[in-house]
């Protein structure tokens, strides 16, 4: 038998040019299902996805056993920081962590960093703080604000995948919200080139007559954040998005009561798109202790019941996607004052094995994980032909997964910069062995390459990490 496979409707010729990796699994996970197979990979990219046992010349093979291949991960909403409140995370760190929850691909808010990325000159920048450091792929969401309507097509032209907005306070004030008109007016122009405009989807008015006790206990909290604030920013948004037939995806849905608006607005073909995150799908507020700001996110998380019906729209379609909203602080912004306290979850590198903990003992599957957390990430920005799926064509990013190895969090153990987390002592399913950015291993048992990850923008979709001047 010839030591070469043609891999016929799998693949492109794998004896076209020499297969530089071969990737053996009795489980591969591919959208076709889980399988026996072999992964060949040149020039970064996958070649063919072939039988386990097919006979492939190539310069290395590696066997990984019961291991499961999967995908690596597209996490398209992280705040990296980075520049400007480097104390808090950057890019060095957030890549890193990122590796070792098995996301390869992340695309930074425009928020938290100084500056915000509102211009092309400010996109510049922050291209220029993440060129050398990043340990996977970055691309970069522009920021929707008050008064920068003329900055949009420039930075959609330069490469941004789209534009975050927030309808109630951001809690930086670099990044004032949109009021009605205002969101009008950054929807109309944004609907004009067919971008995507993202959203933080709480009304102010809501918040602002809310009960606001202050103090260390959780249930004032959650009070001073109602879901009737979510499901009412919602609807407006919803209301603007049908007038303008504008794309417009919800950020961060925690509050289930908004799940018949949104399947009723999509039925009537509006064309929204909603995430949620790890820390929604499996922390609950009854078991959030008093001070413990740790657990502290906006919207917040909520009551078991409202979880259960969170679940059960992931697995109906009403949610596309989880992703991380990883937002990090340092230390001595997670007082135990929740009014006071900083606002955001940590869980880059905890978040694949978090939702797959939760996910099995629900019934769920690891393709499910994968349809949530890479393949549906990937198409919200555009970048479905390249990446979150193992099939010929894309890139070689792969996460390596034990899914029945269990660990115990540690926050010593996580890459974060500042490693406080809301999952510490947890018992967690699925250890991430190794992960690859195209190709190449860039974290194998807790070891890191140097940095390998590139720069995507919206229209080429890779950007060589040191280009950072002449696409913007």
């Amino acid at each position: 038998m010839s030591d070469t496979v043609h891999a016929g409707a799998e693949g492109v010729d794998a004896g076209a040019e020499p297969v530089e990796l071969v990737l053996r699994s009795t489980r591969v996970l591919t959208p076709e299902g889980t399988r026996a197979a072999s992964v060949t990979v040149t020039g970064g990219t996958i070649t063919a996805v072939l039988p386990y046992d097919a006979p492939v010349a190539a310069a290395r093979t590696e066997d990984l056993g019961d291991d499961v291949l999967l995908p690596g991960l597209v996490d398209t909403h992280v705040h990296v920081n980075d520049p400007g409140r480097t104390e808090w995370e950057g890019f060095w760190t957030a890549t890193r962590a990122a590796a070792a929850g098995g996301i390869t691909t992340l695309v930074d808010m425009p928020l938290n960093s100084l500056p915000p990325t509102t211009t092309v000159e400010h996109l510049r920048i922050k291209r220029q703080a993440a060129a050398d450091k990043a340990h996977v792929d970055v691309g970069f969401w522009g920021g929707a604000l008050p008064d920068n309507v003329r900055d949009l097509r420039p930075l959609h032209e330069a490469g941004v995948f789209g534009f975050k907005a927030f309808l109630s306070p951001s809690g930086v004030d670099e990044f004032p919200h949109l009021d009605r008109d205002r969101l009008a007016r950054s929807m109309t122009e944004i609907a004009g080139f067919d971008g995507l405009l993202i959203v933080h989807a709480e009304d102010p008015h809501h918040l602002a007559a809310a009960p606001q006790q202050g103090g260390p206990r959780y249930a004032d909290f959650l009070a001073s954040r109602p879901r009737h604030a979510e499901d009412t920013a919602i609807g407006a948004l919803v209301e603007q998005a049908r007038r303008l037939d504008a794309r417009v995806h919800v950020l961060h849905l925690s509050s289930s009561d908004a799940l018949p608006l949104i399947a009723a607005a999509r039925a009537d073909g509006v064309r929204l798109t909603v995430e949620t995150c790890p820390h929604y799908l499996t922390l609950t507020a009854e078991e959030v202790p008093d001070g413990a700001s740790e657990f502290k996110c906006c919207p917040p998380i909520r009551e078991a019941a409202n979880q259960d019906l969170l679940w059960q729209a992931l697995a109906d379609g009403t949610i596309d996607c989880v992703v991380t909203d990883h937002s990090p602080s340092t230390a001595d912004l997670k007082t135990d004052d929740f009014a006071t306290a900083w606002g955001g979850i940590s869980g880059l590198q905890l978040s694949l094995p978090a939702v797959w903990t939760a996910a099995r003992a629900r019934g769920f599957t690891l393709e499910d994980v994968v349809r949530w957390m890479a393949s549906r990430t990937a198409a919200l920005v555009g970048l479905d032909h390249r990446k979150g799926a193992i099939a010929p064509r894309h890139d070689a990013d792969f996460a390596v997964l034990a899914p029945d190895a269990a660990f115990t969090v540690d926050p010593a153990a996580l890459q974060h910069r500042n490693r406080v987390t809301a999952y510490a002592g947890r018992t967690l399913y699925g250890v991430v062995r190794s992960t690859w950015l195209r190709g190449r291993r860039i974290l194998h048992d807790g070891e890191f390459t140097a940095p390998r990850g590139h720069l995507l923008t919206r229209t080429d979709h890779r950007l060589p990490p040191d280009d950072t001047k002449g696409r913007t």
